[in-house]
């Protein structure tokens, strides 16, 4: 269904809504507090330094000319991602990025 050009990114959008709503019921089951973060520039951003280091999709490493921090491309963006999620912990009512969890 995904290769039909007309409905790909609906169909898309909807099974990434659907994963997000599992993610936080589990959270909520497990009392998890789970925190949604925009992915932009995840994996761009350099996680040392955070300068902004532009790549292909085909480039798996992060390497850094900044600063010289070379990791591989998915947890470059893993730790940027985290980054994010802790800077907004606390500021609860941000754009609804954190989810309360009930006791």
């Amino acid at each position: 269904m995904v290769k039909n050009h007309r409905l790909a990114k609906s169909i898309s959008d909807v099974s990434w809504s659907l994963f997000r709503e599992w993610v936080e019921y589990f959270g909520k089951v497990f009392g998890v507090v789970t925190i949604a973060v925009p992915p932009h520039y995840t994996s761009q951003n350099c996680s040392n330094c955070g300068e902004v280091v532009k790549k292909t999709l085909s480039t798996r490493t992060h390497v850094c000319p900044h600063c010289g921090h070379t990791q591989d491309r998915d947890w470059n963006a893993a730790r940027n991602i985290l980054e994010k999620a802790l800077s907004t912990a606390g500021h609860v009512g941000t754009n609804g990025a954190i989810r309360s969890v009930e006791t």
